[in-house]
């Protein structure tokens, strides 16, 4: 082949991370669906203020009813509206909390394992194992009913009961890339482990866990929520988990009561899912197009 052809090829470059999400229907979509959300939680303040849990209207307003309660009132009498916007702050404030945590917990023992293998790797991998064979719904009731249902034990608990998957993540991208030529180069200039786990094999490990991460802070709202229906979340803190807890006994009557925080949180979700897909378009460089 005619090595005129081969040049403008052999010059041009893969685009950057961020133009692959701006061209990304799935990344723009999600983030802006998170967007609201996050802006709906820092100006719940400023929109209700006050105790979103104190009674201010008469109880079972549906919504419509009141115009100046537009989403109606629970069987208490709060303000469904200002439970939302509140709520917004306890879940995103539990499921990055716990998110956090097992990326933490899972990141230090998958990177050890991973990098150094031998029995300290199989140490690790058989406490992963240990987790794994308890269902994780089930281990976060437990630590749970140890604990005082307050936001930092739900976190932790849920943070707890997910750092096997990052580990094991962690693990299998540590144990690809402890053999390739940069990490090679590094050991023979004299860099330290700490060093090339660090600076060197971390940062190249960085994409599927940051698709991971999304969606981990999902499945904790799904926890949580899951959790205060079965009536096991902070009575002192606005949450759509503790709304859902709340309203499950007048769901005949009040179906509202469940079904509006059951929207947030589907369109959280749903956010996310499409944040992480878009994502792992965007940091897969197979997918990302060649600028000539």
């Amino acid at each position: 082949m005619n090595s005129s052809v081969l040049q403008p090829a052999l010059s041009g470059y893969s685009e950057s991370i961020w133009a692959a999400l701006l061209r990304n229907p799935s990344a723009l979509i999600g983030a802006s669906m998170l967007g609201l959300v996050l802006a709906l939680a820092l100006s719940a303040g400023v929109l209700y203020p006050g105790d979103p849990l104190d009674m201010v209207a008469m109880p079972m307003l549906w919504p419509g009813d009141d115009p100046a309660y537009l989403l109606g009132s629970d069987s208490l009498g709060r303000d469904v509206a200002a439970g939302i916007a509140h709520g917004a702050r306890g879940s995103l404030l539990i499921a990055a909390s716990a998110t956090l945590i097992s990326v933490l917990i899972g990141g230090v023992v998958g990177a050890l394992s991973g990098y150094h293998g031998g029995k300290l790797g199989d140490v690790l991998m058989r406490v992963c194992e240990v987790f794994q064979t308890v269902p994780s719904f089930l281990l976060v009731i437990v630590i749970v009913a140890i604990g005082n249902p307050t936001l930092g034990v739900i976190a932790l608990a849920i943070g707890i009961s997910s750092w096997p998957t990052v580990a094991r993540l962690v693990r299998a991208e540590f144990r690809t890339l402890r053999e390739a030529d940069f990490v090679t180069a590094a050991r023979s200039l004299g860099f330290g482990n700490s060093s090339i786990i660090l600076r060197e094999i971390l940062p190249n490990a960085l994409a599927p866990l940051v698709v991971t991460t999304s969606i981990l802070i999902a499945q904790a709202i799904l926890v949580e929520a899951g959790l205060a229906f079965l009536g096991m979340s902070d009575p002192n803190q606005a949450s759509w988990g503790a709304m859902l807890g709340s309203g499950r006994e007048q769901i005949a009557s009040g179906w509202y009561l469940t079904a509006l925080p059951g929207l947030a949180i589907i369109f959280v979700v749903l956010a996310l899912n499409l944040l992480g897909d878009g994502l792992n378009d965007a940091l897969n460089p197979r997918l990302r197009r060649y600028i000539p």
